[in-house]
């Protein structure tokens, strides 16, 4: 019985370039975040200078810019770094789902990896959790995601086996 040729992203194998897009709002959080991302990114070889980062207002603006960077075809991916924490409106829920919405339709209009690191939560003490807290980084998770998909893209474009 055959089996079916399995294609995998491994993180060691990307290479390239990295654009990060990280929001101004709750600053604290995100500094966390990047500080993840870029140590993802330095411990799989990847130098400072084949990574750039553009900082937004906020989680709202992420998409736009994102988009505008993977448009350039300059970079392998474009991991996008944010904190919506709830309020006492509903504006949350309006930001996040934009935000979420705006990420997904960059990647898939380009063609780019854009990767999802923003994070949604109750309070800040949770979203300090997954920024390096009790909950590991989701900054370095993004980056880690970003290099495994470049690694997959590039295996993509490759004639099959």
């Amino acid at each position: 019985m055959s089996m079916p040729t399995v294609i995998e992203g491994a993180a060691s194998q990307a290479n390239g370039r990295y654009a990060i897009v990280a929001a101004k709002f709750n600053r604290e959080v995100v500094d966390k975040l990047l500080e993840g991302a870029l140590s993802a990114l330095r411990q799989h070889k990847i130098k400072d200078e084949n990574i750039i980062v553009v900082w937004v207002p906020g989680s709202f603006e992420i998409p736009l810019a994102a988009q505008r960077l993977a448009d350039t075809g300059e970079f392998s991916a474009v991991i996008c770094l944010g904190a919506v924490i709830r309020g006492e409106t509903d504006h949350y829920e309006h930001i996040c789902e934009a935000a979420a919405l705006g990420v997904l339709d960059a990647g898939l209009s380009t063609g780019i990896p854009v990767l999802f690191g923003i994070l949604t939560c109750q309070t800040e003490e949770l979203a300090l959790a997954r920024a390096g807290g009790a909950a590991g980084n989701k900054g370095y998770d993004a980056a880690l995601a970003a290099l495994e998909m470049t690694s997959l893209m590039e295996k993509l474009h490759q004639p099959a086996p």
